[in-house]
């Protein structure tokens, strides 16, 4: 009761002002502008607010690369590059261990195969893309 009652008075103070007063501090102070907090995703993924399908992150897919050429050095493996085709639009990705390709991350390249790292919905697997068997001509 006693909070209510204060609360009524705090607010005839506030209303009561000479409409003179009102006018005069009206003037003075410009017009209200909206302003939205900006914000920017620099690293660290993709930006969890834009659509996937807008984005290119989705692609390629895991079943679009095949691996055409593997360049292994058995001494320092960090060295070795592999070499994939995009089978869909024909593009070439040259990568090393360590590299992202879309949601895809180069973890090892062995002499005849490529393992990456698939990052989806927050989840982690390992798929293997192999070099298809080519037979010798005699």
């Amino acid at each position: 009761m006693r909070v209510a009652s204060v609360a009524l008075a705090l607010a005839a103070v506030a209303f009561a002002r000479p409409a003179a007063a009102q006018e005069r501090d009206s003037a003075a102070v410009p017009a209200a502008s909206l302003i939205r907090e900006v914000f920017a995703y620099e690293g660290g993924g993709r930006d969890p607010f834009m659509s996937l399908l807008k984005s290119g992150d989705v692609r390629p897919l895991i079943s679009d690369l095949k691996l055409t050429t593997v360049v292994y050095d058995g001494r320092f493996a960090s060295r070795s590059v592999a070499v994939l085709r995009d089978i869909t639009n024909r593009r070439i990705y040259r990568v090393k261990t360590g590299d992202i390709i879309g949601r895809l991350k180069v973890t090892q390249i062995r002499p005849r195969e490529v393992v990456f790292t698939v990052q989806e919905f927050g989840f982690e697997r390992q798929e293997t893309v192999s070099l298809t068997k080519q037979e010798e001509t005699p």
